[in-house]
């Protein structure tokens, strides 16, 4: 069993897991062990995370994958788009406002409906909802001209000593392209050019496992065309983004820092190959360090951080986090900073004030988990045993147990099992964006949280999977895992018809 899981009750020292970059230990807010259990708690939470070695039965309460916030909902189109059981009343008032504003519609400014205006002048979707359908994970433009939940991050490496100096103190991510901003827009207000049109084109790559069976994987390709204001910097690099699915959001800001930790081995000491490297970020309201745990590089820290960046960049809409109303558009785009905004002074200084922010962050944290399906089939079982024995858990822990203080009580000192480590990991230059994010490098992505995965064509009425779509079902996304992640792909494609397919069974599971 990975011994990694094994060390919850440790005391971690964040100082160790940072690449040195200059910052002090005094800064780091994660020290020494959690301080919300007392040590008979810590005994229990430390039992009950500990990784299984029977496999011939269901765990205790494992079908509960976010423990009390579970939805035992019948699953059905809607499974995703459930408040998690437990919030009082006034609570659900709060999440099904914050639904009304992640389904609404914005619009050009200036309009006769001023609380709903602001949209652009650049952006990628017109709502929440376009990217996220039904709470869902988005997919890669599929024989017509959907591009609305995929779009391209664009961004350069830091290329001066000062700008090197403002990534090593978490100033900076990494750097924009100086006309296009930090991500292609692709949808443009009336009367003014959208940025330009993202481009894809696949060729095959057939792999044949060692039972016989040949899998065709399809390489993507990207590039943009039609661009607005004239070629991209040299130094631009793109990388293809998916909306993820939104379960789950805020029971994973929940989970506290030390136990995320607890996994992390940036320098593979245990010689297991598996390293899991921390992002550490500013929080974008406090300007405080804070663990990366959400969006594909880790980037933010926090659900309302991912919510406001996905306002400003994809909607292309002000608030009190990112107050700009012009949103991703650059000095350079004078046409796109010429336009009118939907800033109304007597609703606020921002085009989506923060009555709008607090109830659309409310409503992202409080997304039921479907329960879990046939957790006791043998199937099942099988295939999660072959899930362990390959090493698949080793990133994808299954496991976490969250903070007794907890800022919501319904989603505190709970046992849930999002099946991720939430730590940056090296998958290999097949999955390589080149594009380095914070502590992310160009070959590391963030591990994806499994929970709800086996409902993807249920809820979102396909089954492309990883940060790109390129995976066109879970057996292709695993065979596309390199880098830390070789060894169990290798091992599920050296695996008997029979053990390979209840592997499978059990995913679907999720």
């Amino acid at each position: 069993m990975h011994q990694r899981a094994l060390v919850l009750a440790l005391p971690i020292l964040l100082t160790c897991l940072v690449p040195a970059s200059g910052i002090g230990q005094q800064e780091l807010p994660y020290q020494g062990p959690r301080r919300d259990l007392t040590p008979k708690d810590q005994a229990r939470v430390t039992a009950v995370t500990r990784p299984t070695g029977n496999f011939g039965q269901a765990e205790p309460f494992e079908a509960m994958a976010a423990g009390a916030a579970t939805s035992t909902r019948a699953v059905d189109a809607d499974a995703f788009s459930q408040f998690a059981p437990g919030i009082t009343f006034s609570q659900q008032e709060e999440f099904k406002l914050g639904n009304a504003l992640f389904t609404k519609l914005w619009v050009a400014a200036p309009s006769s409906t001023q609380a709903s205006d602001g949209l652009g002048p650049l952006y990628n979707a017109r709502s929440c909802v376009s990217c996220h359908v039904r709470d869902g994970r988005g997919h890669p433009p599929e024989g017509g001209n959907d591009r609305i939940s995929m779009f391209l991050r664009l961004a350069r490496a830091p290329a001066t000593p000062e700008e090197s100096a403002r990534v090593a103190d978490r100033r900076a991510l990494n750097f924009p392209d100086p006309i296009y901003g930090a991500q292609l827009q692709d949808l443009a207000v009336p009367g003014l050019a959208a940025e330009g049109t993202m481009q894809i084109s696949y060729s095959e790559q057939p792999v044949r496992l060692k039972d016989g069976t040949n899998v065709s994987l399809r390489r993507p390709a990207y590039s943009v065309n039609r661009l607005a204001q004239g070629p991209l910097a040299a130094g631009t690099t793109l990388s293809p983004r998916i909306a993820p699915a939104m379960i789950g959001l805020g029971l994973i800001e929940a989970i506290p820092a030390q136990d995320i930790l607890a996994h992390a081995d940036p320098d593979d000491r245990d010689a297991d190959g598996i390293s899991g490297k921390a992002a550490i970020v500013r929080d974008h309201v406090t300007g405080k360090l804070a663990l990366g745990r959400f969006g594909w590089k880790a980037q933010n820290a926090t659900v309302r951080d991912q919510t406001s960046a996905a306002f400003s960049g994809d909607l292309g809409l002000s608030t009190s986090d990112r107050p700009d109303p012009y949103g991703d558009c650059t000095p350079q785009q004078t046409d796109c900073r010429a336009r009118a905004h939907g800033v109304q002074p007597r609703l606020g200084d921002t085009e989506a004030p923060d009555p709008v922010m607090d109830l659309v962050t409310f409503y992202s944290s409080h997304l039921a988990v479907p329960q879990r399906r046939d957790v006791s089939s043998p199937e099942v079982l099988k295939g999660k045993e072959a899930f362990y024995r390959l090493g698949c858990a080793s990133c994808h822990v299954p496991k976490f147990v969250t903070s007794r203080s907890a800022s919501d009580p319904s989603q505190a000192f709970q046992l849930i099992w999002p099946y991720s480590d939430f730590l940056l990991h090296d998958m290999g230059d097949g999955l390589a964006d080149g594009q380095t994010v914070g502590d992310a490098s160009g070959r590391e992505w963030r591990t994806p949280p499994l929970w709800g995965v086996g409902l993807t064509q249920t809820v979102s009425k396909h089954s492309f999977f990883l940060h790109d779509g390129r995976a066109r079902n879970l057996t292709e996304a695993i065979l596309w895992h390199g880098g830390e992640a070789e060894k169990s792909r290798n091992g599920f494609a050296a695996l008997e018809t029979r053990d390979r397919n209840a592997l499978l069974t059990f995913l679907e599971s999720l």
